[in-house]
């Protein structure tokens, strides 16, 4: 008897099937579509073959026009990566009606909790002074403290208030901060509305003790955070770094770490892993981590559990409304690139 459900395509490569998609979230998925599964199957001639009757794609796999030509049924292209990649062509999927759906918002909280976790360790040196007790260096009460500052009713500047900077502004309600915020795609009254001031970038620099970096990689994003920007930080500022590396000029910073004027957290490279002879490995004015701020298990299986609801809701004939959909306007403009 033949299957009438909507065929899905599932090959989710960077991504692993079972990272994204919990037991149960993976059976309700079987359950509602007929899926063809190419976790480990990375060949073209599987994927080609599905794509006459496809109705959704999960995952990242080229779809030039051709492909989606091939591929008439389709509505949805649903990126379970975080990233829009240049490797659609997203004027023919639009003309086509697919929508082209997003799962970045999955991570915001846990990118936002690191970022905050990391602008503590900033402020009060926890991480530093752990490994100076390790190795027997450790100082005691205020002496410990010299340069710690507090977050709680500190001048905050962020830099993109996407997902990540919205996550993050409600994670500060309680330190009672004074929030400017630098996002040229959002007009001030979205930025007043939600409760911050809306600031050119300079101010944000100049006037903010601690700076969250969320900003996307696009053309016009490259360093964006150069020598002269990074320059209007303040002495003694605090830089979290956990978004785009692309947007900061690496050697700039170093100069401005090494100098000890500013103290950063830094999740994002702009080669990674971060190569073993790294300056930035000797310097205790930066918090070194390794791209980790979202990938933790709640992160990646609420992406199984966004995929299933939207695509249910597509089957259906309603929108999404979960996953995030890929703007005419702005997707051919990022200059992503895969994690891991």
């Amino acid at each position: 008897m033949p299957d009438d459900r909507p065929l899905i395509i599932l090959r989710p490569a960077p991504q692993e099937r079972d990272r994204i998609f919990a037991p149960d979230t993976l059976a309700r998925l079987h359950r509602e579509f007929e899926v063809v599964d190419l976790d480990t199957d990375l060949s073209d001639a599987a994927l080609l073959a599905a794509l006459p009757r496809a109705f959704a794609v999960v995952g990242q796999p080229d779809l030039p026009a051709d492909r989606l030509a091939a591929a008439p049924a389709l509505r949805a292209i649903v990126n379970v990566e975080g990233n829009f990649f240049p490797n659609i062509d997203y004027p023919t999927a639009f003309a086509q009606g697919i929508r082209v759906l997003g799962c970045g918002s999955a991570y915001s909280q846990a990118v936002a909790e690191y970022a905050l976790g990391l602008a503590l360790d900033a402020a009060r040196g926890i991480s530093r002074e752990d490994h100076a007790a390790r190795s027997g260096r450790e100082k005691y009460v205020s002496e410990s403290n010299v340069g710690a500052i507090l977050l709680r009713g500190a001048d905050v500047g962020v830099i993109g208030f996407g997902n990540l900077g919205r996550s993050l502004h409600a994670l500060l309600a309680p330190f009672h901060t004074n929030v400017r915020v630098y996002d040229p795609w959002l007009p001030p009254a979205v930025l007043t509305d939600a409760g911050v001031l809306p600031s050119s970038l300079e101010e944000t620099l100049s006037r903010s003790t601690f700076v969250f970096v969320f900003a996307t990689a696009t053309p016009e994003s490259a360093h964006l955070l150069d020598a002269a920007k990074l320059a209007l930080l303040p002495d003694g500022a605090r830089l979290i770094l956990v978004s785009r590396a692309a947007v900061v000029d690496y050697d700039a910073l170093l100069a401005e770490l090494t100098a000890g004027r500013i103290v950063a957290g830094i999740d994002v490279w702009p080669v990674e892993p971060i190569p073993a002879d790294s300056p930035f490995r000797a310097l205790d004015t930066v918090i070194l981590s390794g791209h980790r701020a979202g990938g933790i298990e709640q992160a990646f299986h609420t992406i199984g559990e966004m995929v299933c609801d939207d695509l249910e809701l597509m089957k259906a004939g309603l929108p999404p409304v979960r996953l995030q959909a890929a703007a005419p306007e702005l997707v051919g403009r990022y200059r992503n690139r895969p994690v891991g």
